[in-house]
């Protein structure tokens, strides 16, 4: 065989192995191309059943009140993107979780710990045209059958809405939590937990980065970029806290 003819034949089998590959679903190269989706998880019981009138990303500082919130604080950042890492602007991202006494503030909630009543316990915000958020919350903490876990929501124009929680790295209650046991692949699993460190910016806070991605089917793009929807959902700069 000559090595034009050669060449040729191996050309028509990786054709053949990618054209097998896309009728499965994504290729191989493209899959790689794609970051790994942000598991889905419970929304929980204890999702506000009216929005707080202070309801900023700024969860340890209460307004009409002068202290701050009970805990470590911590800043959670990062972006909301799809899976081929375009920014999803103007999208609403919600967070809430337990004070540092491992209560929530929900009348559901009848365990017998005092609420922290300067802990805000609900944020949200909406992220920028980069796709990014940051809150300023406390790190979450252990209650009976739960390890530290923080609630997330996204939702948005032309955005299938994403529910899901936060853990954080180093807990030992991660390995017999029960809803993140649930998530089977090891890879999605860790996506879920994240570590805490040192925030530069304010030496007396942790910090740490949660990215939220979502499918990538190109229906972000386009509202986008639809006068309407820029209209009612006009981006914003990042929050500062």
């Amino acid at each position: 065989m000559n090595p034009s003819n050669r060449d040729r034949r191996r050309l028509l089998g990786l054709l053949a192995a990618v054209s097998g590959a896309t009728a499965l679903g994504a290729s191989p190269v493209v899959r790689a191309a794609q970051r790994l989706l942000t598991p889905a998880q419970s929304r929980g019981p204890f999702y506000p059943l009216e929005i707080p009138l202070d309801a900023d990303n700024d969860l340890v500082q209460v307004s009409g009140r002068t202290g701050l919130a009970r805990g470590t604080l911590t800043n959670i950042v990062g972006r909301v993107i799809d899976a081929r890492e375009r920014p999803i602007p103007a999208a609403r991202v919600e967070i809430w979780q337990c004070d540092a006494n491992g209560r929530y503030h929900h009348p559901g909630d009848r365990r017998a710990a005092p609420r922290d009543p300067d802990f805000q316990g609900y944020g949200r915000m909406q992220t920028g045209d980069d796709g990014a958020y940051r809150f300023r919350t406390i790190r979450p903490v252990a209650y009976p059958g739960r390890a530290p876990h923080i609630h997330f929501a996204v939702s948005g124009p032309g955005i299938e809405p994403l529910v899901t929680q936060m853990y954080v790295a180093g807990e030992a209650d991660n390995e017999r939590d029960f809803l993140l046991g649930r998530v089977r692949d090891p890879q999605a699993r860790a996506s879920l937990i994240v570590e805490l460190g040192p925030d530069a910016d304010a030496s007396a806070e942790l910090i740490g980065r949660f990215d939220l991605v979502l499918v990538a089917d190109g229906r972000f793009a386009r509202a986008s970029d639809d006068p309407a929807y820029r209209a009612r959902f006009p981006l914003v700069r990042r929050n500062s806290v």
